[in-house]
């Protein structure tokens, strides 16, 4: 009889510099809607290292969201599942986990920050109890010292007061602060993986930057590995170590930031890129990519990308690409861009 992974084997997930922390390999998540299956992610392969910022990109409906879903295994059932793949903890598969030890790897080992605060904390419960609720459950601490230990995390995160604000609802706080809120909640139980769903979604500039700046710091001062899900290139720019492409629910390039920032492979990429707007450019209409991404339950023939891409050729009609290595640690998924070794930006 096979072992069973329980969560002790993966305690220590933080291994050694230099290993995977997260290896995901060929996933697929499906959903079933009126209109037929939906494969929101469909063969995406990707790795996290120790300590590492990973930025997750592309445009709405990709399927960002739904492979952080999936790694946490949080895809609703019985209309979503994951259908096919490997999702692996320092070298622990989390789908074959029981779901009560699942449950003891959320939070305490994967943590992950939602997109809007105010749907993700409990309106009728002071957010103090919120976070000591999951202190208590990951580490078995008292009632008082888990109190002791949210007012601690709320001052880690740099909310002022954190002992008054500890005792206070959702709703008394400021969006910017529930954001912080749910940060000290996620690192609450020293996790080794944050995942941070569109961390600044709604919040003004100044706020974003108080809340990426913030984020910063505190990967670099507790070791953990980010998983940074968002649109906003420039927080890619910034931030990011490597980027991951991501249309119609595949991963389409990867690699270093500055290298695949300076040169894309990839025609959506290089779309993208052009789209950004740029201080000290002339006044002139913004780049767009035509068209739209397509239904993933009535994909094209071949390439995802063809009907909107100007590099296409005729054999991206037949040919469904698969990442290529191209050097320097980059992948890309274009027939006309692995052949050329990479495609003029």
């Amino acid at each position: 009889m096979s072992k069973v992974s329980t969560v002790s084997d993966v305690s220590d997930v933080r291994g050694t510099n230099g290993k995977r922390l997260l290896d995901v390999r060929g996933l697929a998540t499906a959903f079933d809607t009126s209109e037929g299956i939906v494969r929101a992610v469909d063969g995406v392969d990707f790795h996290v290292g120790e300590g590492e910022t990973v930025a997750l990109v592309g445009e709405s409906g990709c399927g960002k969201s739904v492979t952080a879903l999936s790694i946490l295994r949080l895809v609703q059932a019985p209309a979503g599942r994951i259908v096919a793949g490997r999702i692996e903890l320092a070298g622990v598969n989390l789908l074959e986990l029981p779901e009560a030890e699942m449950r003891k790897v959320r939070g305490a080992k994967i943590a992950m920050i939602f997109q809007e605060p105010m749907t993700s904390l409990n309106p009728v419960l002071t957010v103090g109890y919120q976070i000591a609720e999951a202190v208590r459950l990951h580490r078995g601490l008292s009632k008082r010292e888990a109190w002791k230990e949210a007012v601690r995390v709320l001052d880690l995160v740099e909310i002022p007061d954190a002992a008054e604000r500890a005792a206070g609802y959702p709703h008394q706080l400021s969006g910017g602060m529930r954001q912080r809120v749910m940060i000290a909640m996620a690192l609450s139980c020293d996790p080794r993986l944050l995942i941070a769903d569109e961390p600044t979604t709604a919040l003004d500039v100044t706020i974003q930057a108080q809340i990426l700046e913030l984020l910063d710091s505190l990967r670099a001062r507790l070791g953990m590995a980010l998983l940074l899900i968002t649109h906003d290139l420039g927080v890619v720019a910034e931030r990011a170590e490597r980027v991951l492409v991501m249309y119609a629910g595949r991963v389409i390039e990867e690699g270093p930031v500055d290298r695949v920032f300076a040169e894309p492979h990839h025609p959506y990429t290089r779309g993208l890129l052009r789209s950004v707007p740029r201080l000290g450019r002339e006044r002139a209409p913004l780049a767009t990519i035509p068209g739209v991404v397509p239904k993933l339950n009535a994909l094209p023939a071949g390439c995802r990308f063809r009907d909107r891409c100007d590099a296409a050729v005729a054999e991206c009609a037949s040919v469904d690409p698969a990442l290529e290595p191209l050097g320097e640690g980059r992948r890309v998924a274009c027939i006309v861009a692995t052949r050329r070794g990479g495609l003029e930006s």
